[in-house]
């Protein structure tokens, strides 16, 4: 789904996308405030794709995560002359899309599911996220993978809401403790619980499935 349909110009092609483009979030978002709407183009593309496997791991729904992700940008145009730019910017977008996600779970009564795309069911170091992406793989691995990648799906599913907004976080996204703690409004400590408890709940209930 494309969040802003537009032509693109020789312009847009040309110097002042690269720009853009060579600019940090801060920067990007620096350019927009000074009126290069381009410059909110440039935000969609960086966040778009990443917002919509984050929302939908969580939720379980593409068609209403792919809603929730487009509400997302109408909240960030309409407030980002709020946003601290002292701060990441990656921080604040996925808070408003983990409110926005949260609150559709709040509206929900069945229990959401999370679709992994690609995966490699193997825990790294504490301190490292989980790698999901496995680009060797033989033709006859396709089989294995896809049996593996209903065993997870399955087992994410049973995981508690509030355990798996941080797993996801942390695993398939790679963000830092700290951001975890202010995307999700809770303390440090409650997100090394939360992550500890999703890690074991996790291995617990996959383990008999893979041996």
């Amino acid at each position: 789904m494309a969040l802003i349909a537009r032509q693109k110009t020789p312009l847009e092609q040309g110097g002042v996308r690269e720009q853009l483009r060579a600019l940090d979030d801060a920067g990007v978002v620096g350019a927009f405030l000074g009126g290069e709407e381009r410059a909110f183009q440039e935000l969609v593309d960086r966040y778009q794709g990443r917002l919509l496997n984050f929302v939908y791991r969580t939720i379980g729904d593409r068609d209403r995560a792919e809603d929730l992700v487009q509400e997302v940008f109408i909240r960030v145009y309409r407030h980002i002359s709020r946003f601290d730019r002292s701060k990441k910017f990656s921080t604040w977008i996925y808070t408003i899309a983990s409110n926005l996600a949260k609150n559709e779970l709040r509206n929900r009564s069945r229990n959401p599911l999370v679709l992994f795309q690609a995966i490699r069911a193997k825990f790294e170091d504490e301190d490292r996220p989980l790698q999901f992406e496995d680009t060797q793989y033989r033709p006859d691995d396709l089989f294995r993978k896809r049996h593996l990648r209903e065993m997870v799906e399955q087992t994410v599913a049973q995981l508690p809401a509030h355990h798996r907004e941080v797993f996801v976080l942390r695993e398939l996204e790679g963000k830092s403790y700290e951001e975890i703690a202010e995307i999700t409004g809770v303390n440090l400590g409650t997100v090394k619980s939360r992550l500890n408890r999703a890690r074991t709940a996790f291995a617990e209930i996959i383990e008999p499935l893979v041996q």
